[in-house]
Formats: structure tokens, C-alpha cells, sequence
């Protein structure tokens, strides 16, 4: 599972900073991201307050997928024969690619011109949706945000709400228009019932559907589905086949280890207490729903992240959002700034790593480092130090090319190590700042501007100018002028 692997969409046209920079200008988007995150993280705290032992099932959840990712080889192999022996079918894909085809095939094999599809994020990180059409297959988006995103020809911004960016009166705007409806009214239940009129057709007629999965359960084989809306139940139940693309992390000890994420998941992704449906099934069961069942598993990429004792613990993730719920960052600038299928915290520190460090390199740095989404995390991955792990690996990267190493920044930093490195060069170099900032110091003592390089720094905060006296040049003095005194006390 090591072959290399392949994306066949870049989104990463423009690093962080850039990408940011546009979003930020958009107003409008700012304040429905900032609104609805800020209700889903206030429902999340309420729910999560109404449970003494919740630090108990964070720890017990970590522990669970800390030990599947461990033995991970092991419980794919009892998935496997487990499926397969209640009727279903597993096929293993090295990389994206590898899962395009094989999904192609098998609804190629049917005959297919149109699938319906269970939100997925693993089918936009492989890029499902645009291989279909370009093979002459429709693939139709049934959960209402993504439908609102497919409808609007835009990119899912959260990985729980994926149309967070939106409002209601965008969203009537592309009913109006995509749904032929131009006497559509904005209330939720007008733009609720215009979704279940355009869906409940296409969920009695067509007969291939598509999901991702929550949960693999490897000691029965069956797959879980945690979802609010119901469209799920009717994409797992209606279909003559269903085909379920899922992360080789996903995978799960036990069907008892449920109970844990059951508790964890819906209070972290939606402040409910527990989701409206959880769906879970193992193969298929003549007479009731899907007569032929596959699961194709997907590395991907989360193979290198395995081996990487640092960093793989950000496969442990359970897609619940709660770090981009309480990420000051994804607060101000939205998903779209990470140009990624996975945006926010997590996002940061998975795409760069599912796309082996060579692109999506200024993510780690999207952070201020503030600790609030491993706070929030149910399964207790310590986001900030996994950043700080890859922002080490993109330096060291950058040292093996000459225009790394004779980089504004390099120089800089190999110029900082070499002064701390000595206490006589540091006071040296704190004695030249003294000078030299002199021009650059206002009336009331600070600096608010630098030039170059450095003018990142002063253009959202004001810098306390160096003191005449350093703290090691008042020690200096004040031992100086205490011996005299010992010696004469002696």
C-alpha cells in the first residue's frame, strides 16, 4: 500500500497567506463562517457540559484509534474477511487513481449514467465527482449542503456543513435557478421541501449509490454511517448497489467500540447528543437493501503518515469539524483559504502530508499555535505539535535546494543561532539594535514600523522599542557594585 499516490485536482493554486488574503476581503462570507461556527461551537459546549466523564471518553476514544493505527495491517485483514464472508466485496486502492478506476468499473458494470452519493470528503480528495462526468456518469449530491455546493458549482468550505459559507438567501438564489423554481420563498422549510421534491425522485429511481464511511468495524465487518439528515438511510437502503469508498484509518476495533464515538462524534460535529441516524451494515441480506455491497479502502498517501511516529497520530481523526469550529484562523478566513478538501487545523496538518510535503507546504503555518483545537478534539490529537513537527520537515526540505539555503530567511535564522550561540555576540547584537532603531521609535516609546523583511511584524502589532539597558547589562552593573561592599562587610 506504498505505491505512489496521485490528486488529480489541485486546489493549491496559492499559498496560505495569498489564499487568505482574497478571503478575507469578502465580507459576507466572514460573517455567515463566523456566525455559524460560533452557534455550532456554543451547542457543542452545552452538550459536552452535561457530561462529568467527557475527558474520560475523549481518553478512551484516542486510546481506541491510537491502537487500530498501531495493529492497522491486522484489523484491515479481519475487515476484510469478515465483509467478505456476510457477502460483501473489498478492493484495496494504492492512490487516488487506483480508486477512480476501480469505482468507474463497478458502475460501468451496471450500466450507470447517474449515482447518488452520501456526503464524502474521500470522494473529493480523489476527485470522484469530475472523473464520473468526464466518463458520462452523473453523480448527484443528496446531503443538502453538498447539493447546495454542486448546485452552485462551488467548493465545500467545513467538513460537517459544507455549505457554512453560505446564507439563506444564497442558497434560495441557486434553488431558484438550478431547480427551475422562480417562486421559491427563502424560509428554511420552503428551501427544505424544495431539496426532498428534487432528491425523493432520484432516490426511487436510480440504482447505484455512492458513500464514504464514518466507521469500518473490523471484527463484523460492517461499516457505520453517522448522519442528521436521513438521505443516508435512503442511499444505504434503496439502491441495488451501493459502494462505499472509505480511508484505510477509518477502521475500528470492535462493534462495542462504538459506544465511545456514538457519545464523542454528534457532540463535537453538531452539539446534538446523538445523531438522528446512525446506520451501520455488513454485506447483504436477500430481500433487504443492496443485493451486491463493495468497499473499496483507500491509502492514498496515509501510509507515509503511519510510518511517521511524530505525525501519525493526525490519522486518528474522526472528521467531526470541532477544530475548525474553535480555530480563531478558519474563524477570519473560512475553508476556501486552505484550498484544500480538508481546511482548518486538521487540514493543515493532513493535506500536506497526504500530498508528501510537496505542495500545501504554508499550511503548518496557519496557525497561531493557541491549542484550541486540540482542546476540542475527541480523540485528543495534539494539532499544534504536529504542526511544529511539519514546519521542522518544510525547513529541512528547504535546506536541501540552494535557493533554500541562500533564502531571506535562512540566512536570517542561521544569522539568530549563530548570535544566541554566544553571550558576548548576543550583547553585541542587542548594543547595534539599540543604535539602530533609533530612527524607527515614535513619541511614545514603541515601533510601528520596520522596513523589508521585517515589516510583517509591525503591520498588525506595535513593538515595545529595546531598552537603553539591557537586563544582563543591569546585572553586569549591580554585581560590580555589590562586591566592594562584601569585601568591606567581610
Amino acid at each position: 500500500m506504498n505505491a505512489p499516490h496521485q490528486q488529480p485536482h489541485q486546489w493549491h493554486q496559492h499559498e496560505f497567506p495569498e489564499a487568505a488574503r482574497e478571503m478575507l476581503e469578502n465580507s459576507q462570507t466572514r460573517r455567515n463562517v463566523q456566525h455559524a461556527t460560533t452557534v455550532i461551537q456554543d451547542k457543542r459546549n452545552r452538550v459536552v457540559g452535561e457530561l462529568p466523564e467527557w475527558q474520560d471518553l475523549r481518553e478512551a476514544g484516542s486510546q481506541v484509534r491510537a491502537h487500530a493505527l498501531r495493529h492497522l495491517d491486522h484489523y484491515l485483514l479481519q475487515f476484510e474477511e469478515n465483509c467478505t464472508r456476510a457477502g460483501g466485496h473489498v478492493h484495496w486502492a494504492s492512490d487516488a487513481a487506483d480508486a477512480r478506476r476501480i469505482m468507474l468499473e463497478l458502475i460501468q458494470r451496471h450500466q450507470a449514467k447517474e449515482v447518488i452519493k452520501i456526503k464524502t470528503m474521500t470522494s473529493e480528495e480523489i476527485g470522484l465527482n469530475a472523473h464520473l462526468e468526464a466518463h458520462g456518469v452523473r453523480p448527484i449530491e443528496t446531503d443538502l449542503a453538498e447539493l447546495i455546493i454542486q448546485l452552485g458549482k462551488d467548493r465545500p468550505s467545513h467538513f460537517v456543513v459544507p455549505a457554512l459559507h453560505k446564507n439563506r438567501q444564497q442558497v434560495r438564489e441557486i434553488f431558484q435557478r438550478e431547480m427551475h423554481l422562480p417562486e421559491l420563498g427563502e424560509q428554511p422549510v420552503d428551501l427544505a421541501t424544495a431539496a426532498r421534491n428534487y432528491l425523493r425522485e432520484k432516490y426511487l429511481r436510480i440504482k447505484v449509490a455512492v458513500s464514504g464511511a464514518n466507521f469500518l468495524i473490523a471484527d463484523t465487518g460492517g461499516v457505520c454511517i453517522l448522519e442528521s439528515e436521513g438521505n443516508g438511510r435512503m442511499c444505504l437502503t434503496l439502491p441495488d448497489v451501493l459502494i462505499s469508498l472509505v480511508g484505510i484509518e477509518k477502521v475500528i476495533p470492535s462493534y462495542r467500540d462504538l459506544e465511545i464515538f456514538l457519545q464523542t462524534v454528534p457532540r463535537s460535529a453538531t452539539g446534538e447528543r446523538m445523531n438522528p441516524y446512525n446506520s451501520t451494515w455488513s454485506g447483504v441480506t436477500p430481500g433487504d437493501g443492496p443485493k451486491e455491497f463493495h468497499v473499496v479502502l483507500l491509502d492514498n498517501g496515509r501510509s507515509p503518515i503511519l510510518a511517521d511516529k511524530e505525525a501519525q497520530q493526525t490519522l486518528k481523526c474522526v472528521r467531526c469539524a470541532a477544530c475548525l469550529n474553535a480555530c480563531p484562523v478558519y474563524h477570519q478566513t473560512g475553508g476556501h483559504a486552505y484550498e484544500s478538501v480538508y481546511a482548518g487545523p486538521i487540514g493543515a496538518i493532513l493535506t500536506p502530508q497526504l500530498l508528501a510535503m510537496k505542495e500545501g507546504r504554508s499550511l503548518p503555518y496557519a496557525s497561531s499555535l493557541c491549542g484550541a483545537c486540540y482542546e476540542v478534539c475527541p480523540v485528543k490529537i495534539n494539532i499544534p505539535e504536529v504542526l511544529i513537527h511539519l514546519r521542522g520537515k518544510v525547513v529541512q526540505e528547504d535546506q536541501k535546494t540552494l535557493s533554500g539555503k541562500l533564502g531571506l530567511w535562512n540566512i536570517g535564522m542561521q544569522a539568530a543561532a549563530f548570535t544566541l550561540a554566544d553571550s558576548g555576540r548576543l550583547s553585541m547584537a542587542a548594543h547595534l539594535a539599540q543604535v539602530a532603531q533609533k530612527p524607527l521609535v515614535s513619541k511614545n516609546g514603541f515601533i510601528s514600523w520596520m522596513p523589508g523583511m521585517l515589516s510583517g511584524w509591525t503591520q498588525t502589532r506595535d513593538l515595545k522599542a529595546i531598552p537603553e539597558q539591557s537586563f544582563r547589562d543591569w546585572w553586569a552593573q549591580e554585581h560590580s557594585t555589590q562586591k566592594p561592599k562584601e569585601k568591606a562587610n567581610g
